[in-house]
């Protein structure tokens, strides 16, 4: 027997009907979406790979039951800009060459953005504080923390969220 969820994903009203209520929220984006930006890492909640936005909060979707996002919108990382109009964030990783493998990247891009919706002016505590559940192994780090905080100073100045 199949269900029908109905959510939104960046910006646009979606729905999915699928067997599993339990299937991840990470499977329908990728599988039945076709937004492949966001990553299956370790499958566990553990890397952040897989981080989206639910309602404007970050959550590691490779573990969240589609179930509990009926009605909810996502934000995927597919949803903050495009190659044309990067957001300000996806710019200061390219302009600080924050990403090695870009495996990690979507998540720890999802990550930042939520820190910087609730604290528009972190320091480099607070941001690596923020990013610590999100796991690079290519050891960018140094630039990543570089980036977020461009990326701070650029939103603030009125380049855009």
């Amino acid at each position: 027997m199949t269900q029908e969820f109905k959510f939104t994903v960046n910006g646009k009203p979606v729905s999915v009907s699928l067997g599993n209520e339990e299937t991840p929220l990470l499977n329908v984006l990728r599988n039945e979406l076709g937004l492949m930006g966001t990553r299956f890492g370790c499958g566990l909640e553990q890397c952040g790979c897989c981080m989206v936005l639910i309602d404007g909060e970050p959550e590691k979707s490779c573990g969240k039951p589609v179930w509990s996002i009926a009605g909810k919108t996502v934000t995927t990382i597919e949803g903050l800009g495009s190659p044309e109009r990067p957001h300000p964030l996806q710019q200061a990783f390219i302009d600080e060459q924050a990403g090695q493998c870009g495996y990690c990247l979507a998540g720890i891009v999802i990550t930042a953005k939520a820190l910087l919706d609730k604290n528009p002016s972190p320091t480099r505590a607070q941001i690596a504080a923020a990013l610590d559940s999100n796991i690079c192994r290519c050891g960018t780090h140094n630039r990543i923390l570089r980036a977020v905080a461009k990326a701070a100073a650029q939103i603030r100045a009125g380049a855009g969220a």
